[in-house]
């Protein structure tokens, strides 16, 4: 017995003409991509502490933190200090520039701890993190190569699955997202470190997938329809996976937004992020991917396919 679906993202044998607007897909996302680099030049981004270096101090207060007399306290030990919320109302960041060795950061975090008793007495410390700058210099290092390494893996596994066409989409498809959430990343001002690392080789895996599932019924629609146009076939492919790619994206999408509403400071930063992620890798595979394809393989993939069929036999007289 097979059961219907009780809801559909989209009704079923949608023909939304997608690659009309194939141009101004590119145009746009060309246009986000060449800004979201400038902002990565300038202001750039706003690095964390596992890439700059400092200290990170959490702390619990007794009731409801007082950051007036928080400030003013780390303000008499002369210490210049970011202080925020995270989580609840007694929960408190702390935020240092690093220190030049490891007795000034142990000196540094113990007058914090005196500061935090002047000013709200039964103050908890729950967690002191410091990273020295020759250490944070080389995560940044790692951290660039982790992405490198996932795009040249990500290139060969399309290149050997599919044609070269696809393979090259795909990549600059995911770059232009890439990109396009650096950006977000310096206008948001997210603190950028191994978290936000972590969520853009999620949202590269995601979009990824993403754009495999549209290929693969590219290629199925290639050798089912020898005659149809590429155009039409990609609109035509775009259309039959898409109760799938926006019923994935929206899955993720509410998996995500509670943690970005109320997983606190240490959470929150990578909700967000991938909740701009999914946005941007679901749209891409539709209006960016697609159109990317069908430029570079409009003769070749239907000379191909049509290379494929039997040649007709000539007719007995």
């Amino acid at each position: 017995m097979f059961f219907r679906p009780l809801f559909r993202m989209v009704p079923d044998g949608t023909r939304i003409p997608f690659m009309r607007g194939r141009i101004m897909g590119l145009v746009v996302s060309a246009v986000l991509s060449t800004i979201s680099v400038a902002l990565f030049f300038y202001p750039g981004l706003n690095l964390g502490i596992d890439f700059k270096g400092g200290i990170v101090i959490e702390a619990r207060t007794p009731g409801p933190a007082d950051f007036g007399k928080i400030r003013s306290a780390l303000a008499a030990q002369k210490l210049e200090a970011g202080v925020q919320r995270f989580g609840g109302e007694d929960d408190v960041l702390i935020r240092l520039e690093s220190q030049p060795n490891e007795a000034a950061t142990q000196n540094a975090a113990d007058r914090v701890r005196h500061a935090l008793d002047q000013a709200m007495p039964g103050t908890k410390v729950l967690r002191v993190d410091a990273v020295g700058a020759s250490v944070s210099a080389q995560l940044l290092h790692e951290g660039i190569l982790a992405l490198a390494i996932s795009f040249l893996m990500i290139l060969v596994y399309i290149w050997f699955r599919f044609e070269w066409e696809f393979a090259v989409g795909a990549v600059v498809t995911l770059l232009l997202d890439v990109t396009k959430t650096m950006g977000f990343l310096v206008i948001t001002r997210l603190p950028f470190d191994f978290v936000m690392v972590a969520a853009i080789l999620t949202i590269i895996g995601y979009s990824t997938n993403d754009k495999v599932v549209v290929y693969d019924r590219v290629r199925e629609n290639l050798r089912k329809y020898k005659s149809m146009p590429l155009r039409e076939l990609i609109d035509l492919s775009i259309n039959e996976t898409l109760n799938r790619t926006l019923g994935t994206s929206m899955t993720v999408f509410l998996a995500s937004l509670p943690l970005a509403l109320f997983g606190g400071e240490s959470l929150s930063g990578f909700a967000l992020t991938m909740l701009f992620g999914i946005v941007v890798g679901t749209s891409s595979s539709i209006f960016i991917a697609a159109p990317i394809l069908l430029f570079l393989g409009e003769h070749r993939l239907r000379k191909d396919a049509s290379a494929a069929r039997p040649a007709r036999q000539p007719v007995a007289r």
